[in-house]
């Protein structure tokens, strides 16, 4: 008796998978911690076949982040299309030519996009990893940027022109301004440095922090302020323990009231440039010499 053929397997349809990536410390992705959005032209219609490095915007490096590779409802990652009209999903897939989610056919392998020690290196054969992260990745330009010589040498050249400029600037400053400018960013202790100790300690400021000491440098009221603290210290002034007036230390006559929430010490400048405060002020920088 002639058997019954045997009937065929049912053929599964391949599952989609995820490639698995060891993971020692993971960063997730926060969108409430987004670095400030640097604006960078989208480079569609100039395209260029080559090798991309990527890094990271935030302050901190950690040692993985992994950046969304797939739209999910928690992480959404669309891309409005002009054209089209319409909102498009975007995944990344290895085995598929476009990022786009309906351009992609057949079995796909997804993956992770992880940027370890903030950076990550795309070879120009992974075009559609490079197109999804410098033209349509929403967090392009937000967390992460595509790094480019050209910028960062002009970006590079703009710190070491500001550096230059606060160099000169300490340099050739008179000892009065170092003085009320150290003030500011290290206090009274000033008052017990040399004079040589004030011109290498400035000079210091001005290289490390140019920016910051240019911006007192403009400053009109760093002098104003300066004296005012040296009133004090010099015993000719008194300032009340609430920190809301100034009095003379020898009288105890009141010189003037702070306004509400206000710097004692600014609010002293900005009095010493009405016509009452003039007298104050003459009569202070008379006495210190």
């Amino acid at each position: 008796m002639a058997q019954a053929p045997k009937k065929k397997a049912a053929v599964k349809k391949p599952a989609v998978k995820l490639q698995e990536i060891e993971v020692k410390e993971p960063v997730t992705v926060s969108y409430e911690d987004e670095a400030p959005k640097v604006d960078l032209p989208i480079m569609k219609d100039t395209w260029e076949i080559k090798d991309r490095t990527y890094v990271l915007t935030t302050s901190k490096t950690p040692i993985l982040m992994t950046m969304p590779s797939r739209h999910t409802g928690k992480r959404p990652l669309l891309w409005f299309d002009e054209e089209k009209g319409y909102q498009r999903e975007l995944r990344y897939a290895t085995n598929q030519k476009s990022c786009f989610a309906d351009e992609q056919e057949g079995h796909v392998t997804l993956a992770h996009i992880p940027f370890r020690d903030g950076t990550l290196f795309v070879p120009r054969q992974k075009q559609n990893l490079q197109k999804l992260l410098s033209l349509y990745h929403p967090l392009a330009n937000v967390l992460f940027r595509e790094y480019d010589e050209v910028v960062n040498a002009n970006a590079d050249l703009d710190i070491m022109d500001l550096r230059l400029e606060a160099e000169n600037a300490a340099a050739n400053m008179d000892i009065d301004m170092i003085e009320a400018i150290l003030r500011v960013e290290i206090g009274s202790k000033v008052s017990k440095m040399t004079s040589r100790e004030l011109k290498r300690d400035v000079r210091l400021f001005a290289r490390n922090n140019a920016k910051v000491f240019l911006q007192l440098a403009a400053d009109e009221n760093v002098l104003l302020r300066n004296l005012g603290v040296k009133a004090v210290e010099a015993g000719m002034l008194k300032l009340a323990s609430d920190q809301r007036t100034f009095s003379w230390a020898s009288t105890g006559r009141k010189v003037m009231t702070v306004p509400y929430e206000e710097n004692p010490y600014s609010a002293l400048a900005a009095f010493f440039k009405t016509d009452e405060g003039m007298e104050v002020y003459k009569a202070i920088e008379k006495r210190l010499g």
